[in-house]
């Protein structure tokens, strides 16, 4: 099946003093007023690969500016080691130079406005439901996915898993109480937001209805909740698109039915990993509909037969895939159906991946294309074997 046009790229609604996620190899520029000798000596230096677990970061909570200070005690961990023995100030200005790098000035711009956005809605806004802001284990997850996850095996996990297609994995998760209070809440925001007259920000330029959950207190909750729920079954299913370091996240919830969008076209997210999860309420129609994972460079071939699935939302279920798993919904035929959408982003993969070529062992035409490459190499071995032997007999 080719597709009939480009995939378009769901461009995300940049995070509040987060930036866009991407760690990158230094050399740093050097900046007017900046320690120069003390930064010159670490110039060359590279990130490493995987975080400094046992390394505690310094406090960043004095420092002020568009980054909030969880991205430098993050970022910290994966310093060279000769760095982690240097100065505060030495080290900010290190990570400062890094991000900056990829983060031009117009996006801190946005960035900003966002962020004074974001901080007149939490000063303004009385949640409706106050224990969605804390994470509750036992009363948002199922006990099922919650023995699963917290035996941290990948047997476990695995067993109440169902894999319709690789890649692709589905499993139910929430409570009906949670699903229940999250859509009242953002029932109530979206009230309150007409009611005060401001401009609501929407998930993406794909959806035209719906909420960013970050945008009005729920980011730390949320967090959490990739965290200790969501990166376990990551580095377990995606270690090849960086799943056991997902460090940044866009939540949000998107609304399909009469006078909201109906349907979404065929794309791929702005995400390593992402979780849908149906919150309801009564729909018909809505599949979701997948057409295989693709690197940047192949996202417009052609799909393969067995690439090919639709799966059914069930309030509750949550669906786990490929941030570049092609996929599309079709259209609500009748309801109003409601879905809690994360998008788990690995900083370190996104870096790592600037300086890879071969993406065979998630991109599913790289695969194709390195195995033809292999049947071709032993055929021209064979070939060249058969004339040596045919000469040797002459």
């Amino acid at each position: 099946m080719a597709l009939d046009g480009p995939v378009e790229r769901r461009d995300e609604i940049q995070q509040a003093a987060m930036g866009n996620g991407n760690s990158v190899a230094p050399p740093p520029s050097r900046s007017a007023g900046r320690p120069l000798a003390a930064m010159a000596a670490y110039a060359e230096r590279r990130l490493r690969l995987n975080p400094n677990t046992e390394y505690k970061p310094q406090d960043y909570s004095d420092v002020r500016g568009e980054y909030a200070p969880a991205v430098y005690s993050a970022l910290e961990r994966h310093l060279p080691p000769s760095l982690l023995e240097a100065d505060r100030d030495v080290k900010l200005h290190f990570m400062r130079d890094i991000l900056a790098r990829y983060w031009p000035q117009g996006e801190r711009n946005k960035v900003q406005r966002h962020k004074e956005y974001r901080q007149r809605i939490l000063h303004l806004y009385k949640p409706l439901h106050q224990e969605l802001y804390n994470m509750h284990p036992s009363a948002f997850f199922l006990p099922t996915f919650l023995e699963a996850v917290r035996s941290n095996s990948e047997e476990s996990i695995g067993s109440i898993m169902t894999v319709p297609i690789p890649g692709v994995y589905s499993f139910a998760m929430l409570q009906p109480t949670f699903c229940e209070m999250l859509l009242e809440e953002v029932e109530n925001f979206e009230k309150w937001v007409h009611a005060m007259k401001f401009k609501i920000m929407r998930p993406n330029t794909m959806n035209k209805y719906g909420a960013v959950l970050d945008d009005f207190g729920l980011e730390a909750m949320l967090n959490q909740f990739m965290e200790q729920f969501i990166v376990p079954i990551s580095k377990v299913f995606y270690p090849e698109v960086g799943g056991g370091t997902l460090d940044l996240h866009h939540a949000f919830v998107v609304e399909y039915g009469k006078d909201r969008d109906l349907e979404l076209g065929f794309h791929v997210d702005d995400s390593e990993v992402t979780l849908n999860v149906c919150l309801g309420k009564q729909f018909s129609g809505g599949e979701l509909y997948f057409r295989g994972i693709r690197c940047e460079n192949h996202v417009n071939s052609e799909t393969q037969h067995e690439e090919m699935y639709d799966y059914s939302h069930v309030p509750g279920r949550a669906v786990l895939h490929h941030g570049r798993h092609r996929h599309g919904a079709r259209a609500t035929s009748s309801g109003l159906r409601i879905n809690l959408l994360l998008w788990c982003r690995s900083s370190v993969f996104r870096e790592m991946k600037k300086y890879q070529k071969d993406f065979s062992s998630w991109c599913g035409e790289c695969q194709r294309e390195k195995m033809e490459r292999q049947s071709q190499s032993v055929k021209a071995t064979k070939m060249a074997f058969l004339r040596g032997a045919g000469g040797a007999m002459i």
